[in-house]
């Protein structure tokens, strides 16, 4: 066998034990341990059952929140309303944004694991004035670096990476949550203004009805100047609380505009308030099943469980950092510096392997683990903090939709005797049984009334989206 081959023999044997070398080097690096404490859901003590839930039997079969905000908010216009909201908000523009930003982050953390391979190309060209010769020559070079992950410290900081883009991706459910809540809730409080503003208008002509009779009475001298004064009361009355509900409606007319990434302008309606529909059972469902529902309290945790990668990170800086490098290319080239043109070539391959270990830092690294610690620390107040005030809003909104029910259905009850009442004072009055002033007294207390029970019912609407709000639902698509 001639030297050369000897040779080649030789450099392709060490070529594949470098290989080998390699190979488990890597392998070593993608399964060795990582440093740090390992992620468990910390033990929150919850409450077995809401406060002051009337619905509790039927906790166990359902929940109010299992249901699509379309099955909830069955007004066809308001579904088309918060439909366009989740396609032109911007909150909701911007949240989905963050979540492509939080991928991206993901995508270059993970990178880090795994070797970095740059090509540099170089080509030269001339002629010597001296000897009238001409050159080319061509360099390919190509160098590769890996950083092996013995300790984790780059698995912990995509741990990390990738919870902080679930954090990202749970609070978009979050602003999808609080958009349906307030198109929803917005929806109803039009609603409830154009009810109103409907019982001011008609207490009007009712007013300039009785107006008109009563100077006609005046005129005939069966009524008195008073009366006809007291009767001007009750309409001006009414009056004036029109242009404040056509001012509160326009407003919350621009509100639902924005909310639908529109300019301000007029927003259509559906079916009237009185025609709306309440479910005749609000099940909460299972307190322990409102730690998974709601995505404000998925958020925290994952924000919980990135602090608790960081804290491995911080760690791992401690241990050694081991690096291989490597690089190979050739060389090609020509010259006519002689008597005639001549071509070359020559290749070459280096490898090398690097270590990094932390001698002293002044107390560095122990910082970073101290903050690493405290931030997670944070994390885990935040995340029970925030279960607690879930329950708060969950028992808050249960209250309410119960009690508020209880004041729509009494007002109702209220509303019926006045108008029993008017009618009576009115029946004495032509029968020249009692003065005006009761009518007129009758009169204005109907008309609060009847604008009271319009916004008992907006009120009872408003309690039922915020228990669906409470509970985790409407962010389903």
């Amino acid at each position: 066998m001639s030297d050369r081959s000897t040779c080649i023999t030789t450099k392709l044997r060490s070529l594949s034990q470098l290989t080998c070398v390699a190979l488990s080097l890597l392998v070593a690096a993608l399964t060795g341990c990582k440093v740090g404490p390992n992620y468990r859901r910390p033990n929150v003590p919850t409450p077995v059952a809401y406060h002051n839930s009337d619905a509790q039997s039927q906790a166990q079969v359902a929940s109010f929140a299992d249901l699509p905000w379309w099955q909830v908010f069955e007004d066809p216009q308001l579904q088309s309303l918060i439909r366009t909201a989740l396609k032109e908000n911007y909150d909701l523009l911007l949240a989905t944004e963050r979540i492509n930003a939080a991928r991206a982050a993901v995508q270059i953390t993970r990178a880090r694991q795994f070797p970095q391979v740059a090509g540099n190309p170089d080509y030269v060209g001339g002629k010597d004035s001296t000897s009238r010769s001409r050159f080319q020559f061509l360099t390919t070079a190509a160098d590769a670096a890996f950083q092996l992950d013995f300790f984790g410290r780059l698995r912990r900081e995509t741990e990390a990476a990738r919870a902080q883009l679930m954090a990202t991706e749970d609070a978009r459910q979050t602003v999808v949550l609080t958009l349906v809540s307030e198109v929803a809730s917005n929806y109803f409080v039009l609603l409830q203004l154009d009810l109103q503003l409907h019982i001011a208008q008609q207490t009007v002509k009712t007013q300039e009805d009785s107006l008109r009779l009563t100077k006609l009475r005046l005129d005939h001298g069966v009524a008195t100047k008073l009366d006809v004064m007291q009767a001007q009361q009750v309409l001006d009355t009414a009056n004036a609380e029109i242009p404040d509900f056509e001012r509160q409606i326009a407003q919350v007319e621009d509100a639902i505009s924005i909310l639908l990434g529109n300019y301000p302008e007029a927003v259509p309606r559906g079916r009237p308030l009185i025609e709306q529909k309440l479910p005749p059972e609000v099940p909460p469902g299972l307190p322990s099943s409102l730690i998974e529902r709601r995505p404000d309290i998925r958020e925290a945790e994952h924000v919980l469980v990135a602090a608790n990668a960081e804290i491995g990170a911080a760690k791992a800086q401690f241990f050694p950092q081991i690096s291989l490098t490597g690089s190979g290319g050739g060389i090609f080239g020509r010259s006519s510096a002689f008597s005639g043109l001549m071509s070359s070539q020559a290749g070459f391959w280096t490898y090398g392997a690097g270590l990094t270990q932390p001698i002293f830092t002044g107390g560095a690294l122990r910082g970073n683990v101290k903050l690493a610690q405290a931030q997670y620390e944070q994390a885990l107040i935040a995340y029970r903090q925030t279960i607690q005030r879930a329950f708060g809003d969950v028992s808050d909104a249960l209250i309410g939709y119960q009690k508020l029910h209880e004041v729509r259905v009494r007002q109702e009850q209220t509303v019926a005797d006045l108008e029993e009442s008017v009618r009576l004072s009115e029946m004495r009055y032509r029968g020249g049984i009692t003065t005006f002033l009761e009518v007129l007294d009758g009169q204005r207390s109907l008309f609060a009334a009847d604008l009271n029970l319009a916004l008992a019912r907006g009120n009872e609407f408003q309690s039922l989206i915020q228990l669906y709000k409470a509970l985790g639902g409407g962010w389903r698509q």
